[in-house]
C-alpha cells in the first residue's frame, strides 16, 4: 500500500477527481509546454457529464489562466481508459503545437497516456487487512502503530497539519451563510444549525445538531471551492472531520490520540483505495461516504480504545450497510445529496461503533469480504448511477 500521504490530501473542492485531478493535470502541461499562448481542453465521461456543478471548467480556466482557454464538454465520445478523461491542446499563434490525455483517476491523481503511471513508492508490505491484523497481532502492535513503523515519525506532522486543515475547514464553514452558486438555490445550513441552541437540549439531540453541523460546514465549503482535505474524497470530507471535532470537544481528546484515530481511519481508507476504489465515477458514492464513514467508524474505535477485531467490525459495517449507495449529484453539484449525506454517514459512524463494542464476537463478514464487495457492487452499478447525473435523484428532481 501507498503512504497515508497519498490518501490524506489538502486542495481545493469539490471534487478530488473533477478540481484537484484537472488542476494537477493543468499544470503540468503547462510546465511541459511553457510556449503555448491559448489552450482547449475537453472534457469526457464524467468530467463532461458534472464538470459544470463541480467547477471543473473554472478550475481549468484558473489554473491556465491568463492565457485563453476553451473548455468543450463532449458527452458522446465513450472513454476507453477511465471515466474521468481529459485531453489538453495547446496552440502557438493559432497552430496546434502540443496534445495530451490526461486521466484523473481518484484522490487528485492523474494518468498521463502514453506515459508510465507515477507510481509512489509501496510503503505497507500488507494489502488486506487480514495480513495486517496478523502482524499487528504478532507483535502486539495498533493499527496507529503499524502506521508509524512504516511511515516514519514524519507521519505525525503530516497528519498535524492534516488536522489543522480539516479544523480551518470546518470553522470556515460555520462563519459562512448565503446560497451555494450553481443554481439550485442551496442555503448553507452549517451555521444555522451550530447556532441553534434549544433551552435544556437533550444530550442525544445535542450531539446530533453539533456532528451534523460540523460535517454541514465542512462539505458546504467544499461545494463552495474551498480548501479541503480528502477522507478519502472531496465530495466525503465532512465526515472524519465532524466526528473527530465532536469528540475531542466532548471527551477533551488530545490531538495526539486524534492523530492516531487519524492514522488508524486512514489504514482503512488505503486497504478500499487497494483493493476496490474510492472514487464516486467508478463505484459510486459507497466509494466515498461509505468508505468515510468505514474510515471514521474504524478511527472512533481505536480513539475508545478498542481491539483490533472491533475496530475491523466497526469499518466493515461501514461498507456493507452503504453497498449500491449511488452517486446522483443534482445537476451534478456536490450539493444535493452530497452535503446532508456526509452529516448522516457521521452519525452512522458513532452508531456503528456501539454495535462493534458488544458484537465483534458475532460477526460473519470481515472487512476484507465487505471491500470486495464493495467493488464489485459498484462495476454494476448503471452508469446513470456513478457521478454522471443521469440518474437517481439528479434524473428524477425536476
Amino acid at each position: 500500500m501507498k503512504s497515508l500521504k497519498e490518501l490524506y490530501k489538502t486542495g481545493r473542492g469539490p471534487s478530488s477527481s473533477h478540481t484537484m485531478g484537472p488542476t494537477k493535470a493543468c499544470m503540468a502541461f503547462k510546465e511541459e509546454f511553457p510556449f503555448c499562448d491559448g489552450y482547449e481542453v475537453t472534457l469526457f465521461g464524467s468530467l463532461s457529464a458534472t464538470g459544470k456543478g463541480h467547477l471543473t471548467d473554472k478550475v481549468i480556466t484558473e489554473t491556465l489562466a491568463p492565457k485563453p482557454v476553451k473548455v468543450v464538454f463532449d458527452d458522446k465520445t465513450p472513454c476507453k481508459r477511465h471515466p474521468n478523461t481529459m485531453t489538453i491542446e495547446g496552440f502557438k499563434d493559432g497552430v496546434s503545437a502540443a496534445k495530451r490525455t490526461y486521466y484523473s483517476v481518484g484522490g487528485g491523481a492523474i494518468e498521463i497516456e502514453g506515459f508510465p503511471s507515477f507510481d509512489p513508492p509501496e510503503v505497507y508490505p500488507h494489502n488486506s487487512f487480514d495480513d495486517i491484523k496478523k502482524f499487528c497481532t504478532e507483535n502486539k502492535l495498533k493499527l496507529w502503530q503499524y502506521a508509524e513503523i512504516y511511515e516514519g515519525d514524519g507521519l505525525w506532522d503530516y497528519l498535524e497539519n492534516v488536522w489543522q486543515t480539516m479544523n480551518d475547514c470546518i470553522d470556515a464553514g460555520l462563519k459562512a451563510d448565503g446560497v451555494l452558486e450553481g443554481g439550485l438555490g442551496t442555503v448553507r445550513k452549517a451555521r444555522t444549525l451550530y447556532e441553534q441552541y434549544v433551552l435544556n437540549e437533550a444530550q442525544e439531540m445535542r450531539e446530533n445538531r453539533l456532528v451534523c453541523a460540523y460535517a454541514f460546514a465542512a462539505s458546504e465549503q467544499n461545494a463552495g471551492g474551498g480548501i479541503v482535505v480528502t477522507a478519502p474524497t472531496c465530495g466525503s470530507c465532512g465526515v472524519i472531520p465532524a466526528v473527530f471535532r465532536y469528540l475531542k470537544q466532548k471527551n477533551d481528546v488530545p490531538d495526539r490520540e486524534i492523530l492516531r484515530a487519524l492514522a488508524t481511519a486512514g489504514i482503512i481508507g488505503n486497504i478500499v483505495k487497494t483493493n476496490a476504489s474510492i472514487s464516486g465515477a467508478e463505484c459510486g458514492c459507497q466509494a466515498e461516504v461509505g468508505v468515510a464513514c468505514s474510515m471514521a467508524s474504524a478511527g472512533i474505535a481505536s480513539l475508545y480504545g478498542m481491539d483490533l477485531d472491533q475496530i475491523e467490525y466497526a469499518a466493515e459495517i461501514a461498507i456493507e450497510h452503504h453497498l449500491g449507495l449511488t452517486c446522483d449529484p443534482i445537476c451534478g453539484l456536490v450539493q444535493i445529496p452530497c452535503i446532508e449525506r456526509n452529516a448522516v454517514a457521521a452519525l452512522r459512524a458513532l452508531n456503528e461503533v456501539t454495535l462493534a463494542d458488544f458484537l465483534s464476537d458475532t460477526r460473519k463478514i470481515s472487512f476484507d469480504v465487505a471491500v470486495k464487495t464493495m467493488y464489485e457492487t459498484g462495476r454494476d452499478l448503471a452508469g446513470g448511477y456513478r457521478e454522471t447525473a443521469q440518474g437517481g435523484l439528479a434524473k428524477i428532481y425536476k
